[in-house]
């Protein structure tokens, strides 16, 4: 008979695994069973292209009730391009949901392309789909680099923003950039680290953004393809608590890879085209009026809870959500759960009604954080 898997321990407590029962770990956190998952699946009202440059045209699509509240999902990477489960992570019945892919990514076209690809193009591209879609205001969703994006967005246009979700959070510092790839998330991932720089030679291994750079911008398609699906699967490896290697193909198919890889290697060496390291917290002050939650995998090894934390404290009126039992990803259930009761008070706060955060999830982030994480910053 297989040995069934030890559960996890967080701070000296016990979390259920997988397939433990659904039963609470400590009390407060949400039984397995209690946790809220994604809302059904829903196909797109309909699909079109904005051609937004000479060179660029956005895949979008538009879901859920055509005369609802919009709202505006920004994906990651750069690069990653969206998919359709992404729909569900707002009510189909009250929402108008928008999905894009961003300059070169997913279906948008050209593929995989780096000529007028920067923050601000995408910043100018959001307004552009905004004006084409009739929307005044909408709730902007990101996530990983989506939430780079979506406090970028809102910084530069706070009277567009009705509301902001925000998880994995990543704000585009050397030091995040630093411990992903260079020195710090190989320490907790050696084995995958190996793999992802075994094709680069040791005198290279100083600079490892600038030697993936040379390999992505090779004029040989051999080249090019093997460190994209390298690079690609560095992250695939270490964005989830449990590993899921169900995920790996997509990762590393050709398209998926090939753009994924060249667009975050291009943003990451131009460090975001950001005019100062620390721009998005030192023009924060622009958008504390604007109702936002955040959520923040305690255990994200490619988007530190260091930069969620210091996000908090440069604004106390966000809602911090701190899911214990999570990585980086998500598609991980503490995450989703969380996700899902933020677009829910989302849509509760525009109907007028303030909503629960429910005991359970209040519960588990006052446990995490020690106090409620929504409280002034000492």
């Amino acid at each position: 008979m297989r040995a069934k898997p030890p559960s996890p321990r967080v701070n000296g407590r016990v979390f259920p695994s997988a397939d433990s029962p659904a039963t609470p770990a400590f009390p407060g956190l949400p039984t397995i069973s209690q946790r809220r998952t994604l809302y059904p699946a829903c196909e797109p009202n309909y699909t079109d292209y904005l051609r937004v440059s000479p060179d660029h045209e956005l895949y979008y699509e538009e879901s859920g009730n055509p005369d609802g509240v919009p709202v505006i999902f920004l994906h990651g990477g750069p690069g990653s391009g969206t998919e359709p489960n992404q729909r569900r992570f707002f009510d189909p019945s009250y929402y108008r949901i928008i999905l894009f892919d961003q300059r070169g990514a997913g279906l948008s076209r050209p593929h995989a392309a780096l000529v007028d690809n920067t923050t601000w193009h995408l910043i100018a591209d959001l307004e552009q789909l905004r004006t084409h879609l009739g929307i005044e205001r909408w709730l902007v969703f990101g996530g990983s680099w989506g939430s780079t994006l979506a406090l970028a967005y809102a910084e530069r246009y706070p009277e567009r923003v009705t509301g902001l979700v925000l998880r994995g959070i990543f704000l585009f510092t050397k030091r995040e950039l630093d411990w992903f790839y260079q020195d710090g998330a190989c320490l907790l991932f050696p084995d995958s680290w190996e793999d992802f720089v075994r094709d680069i030679p040791l005198s290279e291994r100083g600079e490892l953004l600038t030697a993936y750079q040379s390999r992505l911008d090779s004029p040989d398609p051999k080249v090019q393809l093997a460190a994209a699906r390298a690079w690609s699967l560095w992250e695939a490896r270490t964005s989830r608590l449990y590993e899921d290697p169900a995920a790996i193909p997509h990762i590393i198919d050709d398209q998926f890879a090939l753009a994924f890889a060249r667009i975050e290697n291009h943003y990451f060496l131009n460090r975001g085209f950001f005019a100062r390291e620390h721009q998005l917290l030192e023009e924060i002050g622009r958008i504390r009026h604007i109702p936002a939650v955040i959520v923040q995998g305690r255990y994200d090894i490619v988007c530190p809870m260091e930069a969620a934390w210091s996000l908090h404290r440069a604004w106390p009126e966000a809602d911090l959500r701190i899911v214990p039992d999570a990585g980086h990803s998500a598609t991980e259930p503490g995450v989703i759960h969380e996700l899902i009761l933020a677009t829910d008070r989302m849509r509760e706060l525009a109907l007028g009604r303030p909503g629960e955060r429910g005991p359970a999830t209040a519960a588990a982030r006052e446990s995490e954080t020690g106090s409620s994480a929504g409280g002034q910053p000492g």
